[in-house]
């Protein structure tokens, strides 16, 4: 395997980290409305699903504005967080009340990767003055912080209910 010697390359790698989780959402938030309980946090996830089909758009964009075709890479972090997910939810078979207090918090840990990994990327792009890339990435970004918000007034609002 090549070394990775240019701050390029890392942009690139991450980007296709960032497409792959994004690809992942993608799969796992149909999922996520269906085993929610609570209408609000039913259409939360309906509502981010379509934010995230258009992230991995706006992916797509910044690669094309690098002049690169757009390619993912295998994102342990975001594998982790849905095994963890589809895992508690085979083996514990959580009541409802549970299982949608659990949804916010695993769509929250979602939710604080993708900030942190597009938190990171833009400082790299806008270092490397890609301004195109930094403004689809702030998007990006912008809902991701929406929706850990959404999660969490959710999460505070049921558990009161405890």
């Amino acid at each position: 395997m090549p070394t990775m010697t240019e701050p390029r390359e890392l942009l690139l790698h991450e980007l296709g980290d960032l497409l792959y989780a994004e690809n992942v959402l993608v799969k796992a938030l149909p999922k996520m409305a269906k085993e929610a309980t609570d209408a609000k946090l039913r259409a939360s996830f309906e509502k981010h699903l379509d934010e995230t089909k258009g992230h991995v758009e706006n992916l797509k964009a910044v690669f094309e504005s690098l002049g690169e075709k757009a390619k993912a890479e295998k994102c342990p972090a975001i594998d982790g967080i849905k095994e963890e997910h589809d895992e508690f939810i085979s083996d514990e078979k959580p009541a409802d009340q549970v299982r949608d207090i659990f949804l916010t918090g695993s769509g929250s840990r979602a939710e604080h990767y993708e900030i942190a990994a597009y938190t990171g990327i833009i400082t790299m792009a806008r270092a490397m003055g890609e301004i195109k890339a930094v403004t689809l990435l702030e998007k990006n970004l912008a809902q991701e912080e929406n929706a850990l918000a959404d999660l969490t007034a959710t999460a505070q609002r049921l558990s009161a209910k405890v």
